[in-house]
């Protein structure tokens, strides 16, 4: 068998050969400066638009009741710089040949590029186009997480070999990006439904903001308990919902309602994790 084609381990099945987690690992990291360069881009520094005035301002922090105040986005920087970490550790041997960087380095990879597909997006001034590649980004996110908490690199499926600094760059910064992706694409759902006639402000704009930060709060839940008590989703979803709070008591358009309820899902997902470890469940690979 050539060293192409793959190697069967102890067990007598397949595993990817050493070719293939070069190219696995070598793709993360050309995609991760894919993402900066389009990060870069969106923050409109030197060159782009900067998202808040992309699509007529349909971005922005005062576009809906859902949307977070601006000092929220600089969580990006912290994704970001844990992404480039994340991209350089797993070139190490020993991480290429790691089977919870296996099961997740393309899922990474597809994330970084949406990514930057939705800052283009977003530039380009489509916001619908925009709500459709978030969602597509929520989904491969999910479907990172889940794979970490299910690849299993020793025999007896549990993740003991996962070092400290892997926990980190791995387990918290997918958590992270997750975590916040999952609130941006409420506030761009939002914002599409806006676009397409819906009121932003009033009786209906209120409830229908409430009904989502509920939502919110129980994805929250779905995440801590899917993940077995990990905390970097609930750090990262709380952060944006405690922005909406200050951006709808403090911001316009003004909603007191939507503000006491944004801090209160907040205080709820930051629970969650908690409340899981509390019963019982420890996270397979911490």
């Amino acid at each position: 068998m050539s060293s192409t084609s793959g190697v069967a381990d102890a067990r007598g099945t397949s595993r990817p050969a050493p070719s293939s987690d070069t190219a696995r690992a070598t793709a993360v990291v050309v995609s991760a400066v894919v993402a900066l360069v389009g990060g870069f881009l969106g923050s409109g520094a030197v060159v782009g638009t900067p998202i808040d005035q992309a699509a007529g301002g349909a971005l922005s922090a005062s576009a809906t009741l859902v949307a977070p105040a601006g000092p929220a986005f600089g969580i990006w920087s912290v994704i970001y710089a844990g992404l480039l970490a994340l991209a350089v550790h797993q070139l190490l041997p020993s991480q290429r040949r790691d089977a919870r960087q296996r099961a997740t380095g393309w899922w990474v990879v597809a994330s970084l590029l949406l990514n930057a597909t939705w800052i283009l997006t977003a530039q380009a001034g489509s916001v619908t186009g925009a709500l459709v590649v978030i969602a597509a980004l929520l989904a491969v996110l999910v479907v990172a997480f889940v794979r970490l908490r299910t690849a299993s690199p020793d025999r007896r499926g549990g993740t003991r070999s996962a070092s400290p600094l892997q926990l980190v760059l791995l387990d918290g910064v997918v958590g992270l990006y997750l975590g916040w992706v999952s609130i941006a694409a409420v506030a761009n759902a939002a914002a599409a439904l806006a676009a397409g006639g819906l009121p932003v402000t009033g009786a209906l704009a209120t409830a229908l903001a409430v009904v989502v930060l509920a939502v919110a709060a129980g994805v929250g839940w779905l995440l801590a308990v899917g993940g077995q008590g990990r905390v970097a989703p609930a750090l990262s979803l709380a952060w944006g919902l405690s922005w909406i709070a200050v951006g709808r008591w403090s911001g316009q358009p003004e909603a007191p309602v939507v503000s006491v309820v944004a801090v209160l899902a907040a205080l709820a997902v930051l629970a969650a994790p908690l409340v899981v470890r509390a019963r019982g469940s420890r996270p397979t690979a911490a």
